[in-house]
């Protein structure tokens, strides 16, 4: 298995020169030319919420420079009246999964409402004495990282109570590319909640523009929705985030990885929570080739109860192979998937339900398990690929990673 991992490395490390070259730095010189969030261009937006009561869907990633967005809002007189928060908290300090209770603001005092657990969507309670709602979250840009998710239950609610919603785009780090198998009926939750492929290549506030565009809110509903454009952003602008987006994505190499890697969450390898690197190494105890060896450990915040916790994992760091070629690299790799599950002797039960919502339905495993290549599985998703990109260029908001 060496042997082969090495030559998959040497293969798209000699690619890396053909596919980075275009992606555009996030640094620029000169003032019209530096690329500006829209949370960062509050000239756009502070005038539709001056005099208003605000609700503030975000989290630690909300920040003006080096200010959360609400302490700056705050500072600047707007009424901000509570902040509703996703997975992981307001802070970001909570692991995947983990319950988020609603609570206090340490810092502002602010009413902190979770959109977590049992209560994922504002109710008419929640957004009573809200006028309008602001949104700032830094995705991924991949289907179940749940933020996606978050913002079309926040979408529904505004939509049912009647009020207005402003979104505060961000870049989208794997905005580069478009690919994986879509979503099909009889397999949405929290991890999926629409028929868009794995990696979606669109920014948070195109993704908005198309569930509302393609009625995908629940009963068709339509939000009143106002994106706050990134300045100075295209699809193929290099982004690395100024702030860990979550807990167990804590660098722009675990991000370029995450959605590969994350597929390993529905099997029994572990993809390195309770370690130094998630999503940069997976293994298994019973591996028999690799190239590190880690211990899952509990880590209060991150993963307080992390796959095979405490045992000697046999397996592959894939840091490295990230931090040369991540930023050009514009697929999902299947070969590590199903490398493990040959290196493993293909086991029953390999693939668990769990797997199947994350691939968006029962057709990856199936594939995986009857030996088809990498290839031959990847050849089967353009249709639907081919299908998406046509309803995606219908709310993109910024120049394209194919023009």
């Amino acid at each position: 298995m060496k042997h082969i991992f090495a030559i998959f490395l040497l293969f798209f490390t000699s690619i890396l020169g053909c596919q980075s070259q275009d992606i555009e730095p996030i640094t620029k010189k000169g003032p019209d030319t530096i690329l500006q969030t829209g949370a960062e261009q509050t000239e756009l937006y502070l005038p539709i919420i001056q005099g208003k009561q605000v609700a503030v869907v975000t989290n630690q990633t909300g920040i003006i420079g080096q200010k959360h967005l609400v302490d700056s809002l705050l500072s600047k007189g707007i009424n901000v009246i509570k902040v509703m928060s996703p997975e992981h908290g307001f802070r970001g300090q909570a692991a995947a999964g983990e319950q988020v209770k609603s609570s206090v603001d340490a810092k502002t005092g602010l009413p902190i409402v979770s959109l977590y657990g049992d209560h994922k969507k504002p109710t008419a309670s929640d957004l009573s004495d809200v006028d309008i709602v602001l949104f700032d979250l830094q995705d991924v840009g991949v289907r179940f990282y749940t933020y996606i998710s978050t913002l079309q239950y926040v979408m529904e609610a505004c939509a049912e109570f009647n009020k207005p919603l402003i979104i505060l785009d961000r870049p989208n780090p794997n905005g580069h590319f478009v690919d994986g198998p879509v979503l099909k009926d009889g397999f949405k939750s929290f991890v999926g909640m629409q028929p868009i492929p794995i990696v979606h290549g669109m920014t948070i506030g195109e993704y908005a523009k198309m569930l509302n565009g393609e009625g995908w809110l629940k009963d068709k509903v339509q939000c009143n929705l106002t994106v706050i454009k990134i300045k100075n952003y295209t699809h193929n602008t290099r982004y690395v985030l100024p702030i860990a987006p979550s807990p167990n994505l804590p660098t722009i190499e675990s991000i370029y990885l995450y959605p590969s890697l994350c597929l390993f969450e529905g099997t029994p390898i572990s993809i390195g929570r309770g370690t130094k690197s998630p999503f940069e190494i997976y293994g298994h105890p019973d591996f028999k080739q690799f190239d590190t060896i880690f211990i899952p450990k509990p880590i209060p915040g991150k993963s307080n109860n992390p796959k095979w916790k405490n045992q000697s994992c046999k397996g592959y760091y894939l840091g490295n192979f990230a931090k040369e070629i991540g930023p050009g690299f514009n697929q999902i790799n299947l070969f590590w998937l199903i490398d493990a599950y040959n290196e493993l002797g293909k086991p029953k039960g390999f693939f668990t339900s769990f797997f199947n919502l994350l691939a968006g339905s029962d057709k990856l495993s199936k594939q995986i398990e009857s030996g088809l290549s990498e290839e031959e599985i990847k050849k089967s998703w353009q249709e639907d690929i081919n299908a998406f990109k046509l309803i995606r260029s219908k709310y993109l908001l910024y120049p394209d990673f194919t023009n």
